[in-house]
Order: C-alpha cells, then structure tokens, then sequence
C-alpha cells in the first residue's frame, strides 16, 4: 500500500532525511521518500501498517503530519 503525508516544519534537506529515517523504522514499512518542495512523504508499505503509526514516527522526528491520504 502507498500513502502520502503532508509533513509541516521542514526546514532543509537534513529534516527530510530525519523523518525518512523515523518512518523507516516503522514496523512494515517497506520505503519512505520525502520532499521538502513538496512538504510530502511517499510511504510504500505492508497493509497492516496504521496511518496513526506513521504520524506518530513524523512526530517523533520532530515535526507535524497534517493529513495521511
């Protein structure tokens, strides 16, 4: 399954490479690409993995997930 997370407080291209890691370590999680241009993660995962999970590991990172389409 593919999901989008609009992420808010990136600054640079090191926060992007911060969330990535956090969402990498989600339980499930097969990739994670995230664009400071466009403020969103590109998440490829198993279909047991919770939108609230991914928000969590973005929060944990430091920074806001506004929505998880």
């Amino acid at each position: 399954m593919k999901k989008k997370i609009l992420v808010e407080g990136m600054h640079c291209a090191s926060c992007a490479a911060n969330i990535e890691r956090s969402l990498g370590k989600v339980s499930g999680v097969k990739s994670a690409a995230v664009s400071l241009a466009t403020r969103k993660a590109l998440v490829e995962a198993d279909g047991n993995v919770k939108d609230e999970d991914l928000k969590k590991a973005v929060e944990k990172a430091g920074y806001n997930a506004v929505s998880v389409e």
